[in-house]
């Protein structure tokens, strides 16, 4: 192919690095003369940095000027890490690929290698996110926890330099950036179920760059997107925005004939002190269909209660 110019737009923080070089290094494997260039973004979300997501509009806050960007055409792809971007379809974008899913579990990094289960009585627990806290809490009442913003290594640094006891991170992202020396413990799904999408990249480009969408199709993992499909089905029928409590965690298989996968969706809904928690399951072939599903059912349970 004739050489082709792109541009990525990026956050600057050291993950949004990584995530970046990653698409970047993936499409000149299966594009050689491609020539990719990168440009830096600070986002509201990096710039607020005093307040709990929730209470300055959800993370949306980190995607805003790189989706601007997009549109205007001063950059051609955005990568995101998929949990970050509301389910709702933004106006003139679409997710030309999203990659394979990495280790989608939470992570406690804590003092002295205390587990959760042998976290001292009143610990100091760090996060922002509603649903780590309603979890944690859940197995842990006794836990105080306290905001936690800032990139990955700047959580980590405050974990260790002792303004917490521990905190909770996402394994991928704290794996990406070559720290997982520092993990007590890698958190099961039953006892810290992830947020939908957590662990998936998604990359971003205009609807209507058709050039970008065809680069981007070599990116593409079909099961992964299968699955994310399913766990954001479920968040947006719920009506619920990505800052509350609710969690999902899907599996897809290709089907050997080349026809349609099947997988299993697994969710949570909590209350926000964590002593309610409805866990809904199933398995079908239709990712949408099946968040959608699961969602009903998780309502006729008792969900919206929770959700308001």
């Amino acid at each position: 192919m004739n050489t082709v110019s792109v541009t990525f737009g990026s956050r600057g923080s050291a993950l949004a690095r990584w995530q970046t070089d990653w698409a970047i290094t993936q499409l000149k494997k299966a594009w050689p003369d491609l020539d990719c260039r990168s440009k830096t973004f600070t986002t509201a979300g990096d710039r607020t940095l005093d307040k709990p997501l929730p209470e300055i509009g959800g993370k949306g806050l980190f995607i805003a000027e790189l989706e601007n960007a997009l549109r205007s055409g001063e950059i051609d792809i955005a990568v995101h890490s998929l949990k970050d971007l509301p389910v709702e379809n933004a106006i003139g974008l679409t997710l030309g690929a999203i990659g394979e899913r990495e280790d989608a579990h939470d992570v406690l990094i804590a003092r002295d290698d205390w587990t959760l289960a042998t976290l001292p009585h009143g610990a100091r627990l760090g996060t922002c996110s509603l649903r780590r806290t309603a979890q944690a809490l859940a197995i842990r009442p006794d836990l105080i926890t306290l905001p936690l913003r800032g990139n990955v290594d700047t959580r980590l640094r405050k974990a260790l330099n002792g303004d917490y006891d521990a905190i909770v991170l996402a394994a991928a992202g704290v794996s990406r950036l070559g720290l997982g020396e520092h993990i007590s413990e890698y958190l099961p799904f039953d006892i810290m179920l992830p947020a939908p999408g957590q662990a998936a990249l998604a990359v971003q480009c205009r609807a209507d760059d058709l050039a970008s969408r065809a680069l981007l199709s070599a990116l593409d993992h079909a099961p992964t997107r299968a699955a994310v499909t399913a766990e954001r089905a479920f968040l947006q029928s719920l009506g619920s925005g990505c800052s509350a409590p609710v969690a999902a965690y899907a599996v897809f298989s290709p089907s050997p004939d080349g026809g349609e996968g099947w997988g299993r969706l697994t969710t949570l809904i909590a209350s926000l002190d964590g002593q309610r928690l409805i866990r809904v399951s199933g398995e079908g072939s239709n990712p949408m269909t099946l968040g959608a599903q699961l969602a009903q059912q998780a309502l006729v349970q008792g969900a919206e209660g929770l959700l308001q």
